[in-house]
């Protein structure tokens, strides 16, 4: 099977690839220019690396040619800073998944794997866990751009019968974690330990999140293009809350050292409490988090020690 991937040069785009390569499929990355391959692949992985911009119809329409599955990983916005110029996140997300939607028609793509947010499309919590049931009601434009492409997504499916498979994904992290993108807690937190930065938190480190590891998100999409069930939405988390103190403490307990906090004002956008409920994914997918939160650590803490000292 050829499977274009969207972004799949990136933090969770390669460990994507990888799962894939593994699984015997061909790939196709989409990246932006000037992005090079995050690593030499072998004469037995078959790779086509394109580069182009996602804003361009012919770019998009030039490369799912002759694929059999999308995955859609691209994001032009960040959760904290999509609030800053609303019309851009529309325009550079929306738009430009609208285009590729319409590609898949001409050329007659029929899957679309879409990773959505299990962090912000919900908004504030009614219950915990989170199921896939709980009203949408994002705090952030990032949220509501999410879910936006979501409903697109289902109108293509009834309209043009594009098979798609939503995952909202809670809070990953792992190898290949970019630390200068200032998201993922615990990626930018053990770089800036690392580097023998302070940790700086917004409000008094209550905040509880759902984490989990990127090999097992890797899972979730593997399993998630042969899926033809009839749902569409699927939560990907661990199912198990960390405070940010947590956090801190966890950290403190693999690398054997105190972190200093420097803690800031609570912003007004961020909810207090987001755990999904991955129960559906089990039932359906066949898919579980087998990576516990310590081991995850330790096997961050190794790849970001080694490729921080290169």
């Amino acid at each position: 099977m050829i499977i274009g991937i969207f972004g799949g040069g990136g933090f969770l785009g390669s460990s994507i690839c990888d799962r894939l390569l593994n699984d015997g499929h061909q790939i196709k990355v989409f990246e932006r220019p000037r992005i090079s391959p995050y690593r030499f692949f072998n004469g037995d992985e078959t790779v086509d690396w394109v580069t182009g911009d996602f804003s361009s119809a012919h770019d998009i329409k030039a490369f799912i040619e002759g694929v059999d599955v999308v995955i859609h990983l691209v994001s032009s916005t960040l959760p904290r800073g999509s609030n800053d110029d609303v019309i851009f996140d529309v325009q550079t997300n929306v738009i430009s998944t609208l285009q590729l939607l319409n590609a898949m028609v001409r050329e007659g793509v029929k899957r679309i794997i879409f990773i959505s947010s299990g962090g912000t499309v919900y908004g504030n919590p009614i219950y915990i866990p989170l199921d896939e049931n709980h009203p949408t009601n994002p705090t952030v434009s990032y949220g509501i751009t999410k879910l936006a492409i979501e409903k697109y997504l289902h109108l293509f499916q009834g309209l043009y019968g594009i098979k798609a498979t939503i995952l909202r994904v809670a809070n990953p992290y792992g190898e290949r974690q970019r630390i200068e993108t200032a998201q993922g807690a615990i990626g930018v937190f053990m770089g800036k330990v690392l580097c023998g930065e302070p940790i700086e938190i917004w409000g008094d480190g209550g905040v509880i999140r759902d984490y989990v590891y990127v090999e097992d998100v890797a899972d979730a999409f593997s399993k998630a293009i042969d899926y033809s069930g009839p749902y569409s939405v699927f939560n990907i988390g661990s199912g198990i809350g960390k405070s940010l103190n947590e956090v801190i403490s966890a950290l403190e307990s693999v690398l054997g050292i105190h972190i200093a906090v420097n803690h800031k004002p609570a912003r007004v956008f961020d909810v207090a409490v987001s755990v999904l409920n991955n129960s559906l994914a089990l039932k359906e997918l066949g898919w579980t988090p087998k990576t516990n939160f310590y081991d995850g650590i330790k096997k961050t803490a190794a790849w970001m020690s080694s490729n921080l000292t290169k």
